[in-house]
């Protein structure tokens, strides 16, 4: 096939020297990317401070993120980590012997659990939904998500295989339970479309450096505007109050909207980066981005079984996003001899997982698919 996006594959100055797929895991830089970074810091040694103009840029990542998920600005929060977010809406729910359990899922990244685990100390009642072959049935959320249910928190889209997940439908399961649904969004932002509204979703967490272009230390957190009312947050700061500049130190207002789940100052330089990073999306249309990584994930999965490899994915397309994983062993040997060779790939486990964007080309797929098996074959 034609390559579709020549002219924005030019602005990765990284494309030139190495094959970079790891977007599962952070995404290649970009010129704009990059010039954003730099204005933040020009700006910091130019003008020493320009409270009003960071903030700005805040704002805009806001409205950029609200956007690609159809939502608007009021319904986002900023945090620097998913696992911020979680935290946060964690801190705002009760446990109640009515209404006392969490659900989460066995595929769920660590961290999101850990979040969940925490919550026992207030009397959350954690179970694991279970996993079948690193997916996750649908029929599973019916058996086991119940009335007593809280808050179900699942993975849109797998870390470890690319797994992904019927969010609509699965929100429809829950919320006959009662249940909110919370969605680590981290690994489909970017490369999936999300239409919070149209899926139904109650929470929704994204962090910038994965299929969002940017950098690590900024998150975006939606909250559907009809509860982010109903709800107090422990986790707080000076950015969840109605005025962040009364300085009131006796004063634990909420302000309205999404903005109350805030805590501290927000990560300045990483909303440049994460505006920019989004607007490139924005700009492409994350559809046109879905249905060029579905070929990629074809080329992937076909390829590497005609060489004889084993796929940790899901072969049916439907049901995974950008990243095929491939069994390996030891994931992680394989990732550092890869990047000796010029190939970027991210070790997870057991497999090393193959993770294109809009900027990589088919032949790019299959020249790591081929020299991953080249390097198991022998064993080095």
């Amino acid at each position: 096939m034609t390559f579709p996006f020549t002219k924005e594959r030019e602005q990765f100055p990284i494309l030139n020297k190495m094959t970079q797929l790891s977007s599962c895991s952070q995404s290649a830089m970009s010129i704009q990317v990059k010039a954003a970074i730099n204005e933040y810091v020009d700006s910091w040694n130019n003008e020493g401070m320009d409270w009003i103009g960071w903030m700005n840029h805040v704002e805009q990542a806001k409205a950029s993120f609200a956007q690609l998920i159809n939502a608007s600005p009021d319904e986002i929060a900023v945090l620097s980590s998913v696992s911020d977010s979680a935290s946060s809406i964690a801190s705002a729910l009760s446990f109640t012997s009515q209404r006392n359990k969490i659900f989460t899922t066995e595929i769920d990244f660590p961290s999101i659990g850990h979040v969940w685990l925490a919550q026992q100390a207030r009397g959350a009642q954690v179970q694991f939904i279970p996993s079948d072959n690193n997916t996750v049935p649908l029929e599973h959320y019916e058996q086991f998500v119940d009335e007593q249910t809280v808050i179900t928190s699942i993975p849109h889209v797998s870390y470890y295989n690319g797994f992904k997940q019927d969010l609509k439908k699965i929100a429809s399961i829950v919320h006959q339970k009662g249940s909110y649904l919370f969605v680590d969004a981290y690994q489909s932002a970017g490369c999936v479309q999300i239409d919070v509204k149209e899926m139904d979703i109650d929470f929704l967490a994204a962090g910038s450096q994965k299929y969002l272009l940017g950098i690590p230390g900024i998150a975006f957190l939606y909250v559907k505007k009809e509860i982010a009312n109903e709800l107090k947050p422990a986790v707080t700061g000076w950015f969840g109050r109605i005025n962040p500049f009364d300085f009131n130190v006796k004063l634990l207002d909420y302000a309205e909207g999404a903005r109350r789940f805030e805590t501290g100052t927000p990560p300045m330089v990483n909303a440049y980066a994460a505006d920019t990073g989004i607007k490139i999306l924005l700009k492409i249309g994350v559809e046109n981005i879905e249905n060029y990584l579905r070929i990629l994930s074809h080329k992937a999965i076909t390829h590497a079984k005609e060489i004889g490899l084993k796929i940790a994915s899901p072969e049916n397309l439907d049901e995974k996003a950008a990243n095929t994983a491939i069994f390996v062993g030891e994931a992680t040997k394989f990732e550092n001899q890869m990047k000796e060779r010029g190939f970027i790939v991210s070790a997870r486990n057991d497999v090393i997982r193959i993770a294109p964007h809009f900027y990589n080309t088919e032949n790019e797929v299959i020249a790591a698919i081929d020299m991953l098996a080249e390097l198991m074959k022998d064993g080095k």
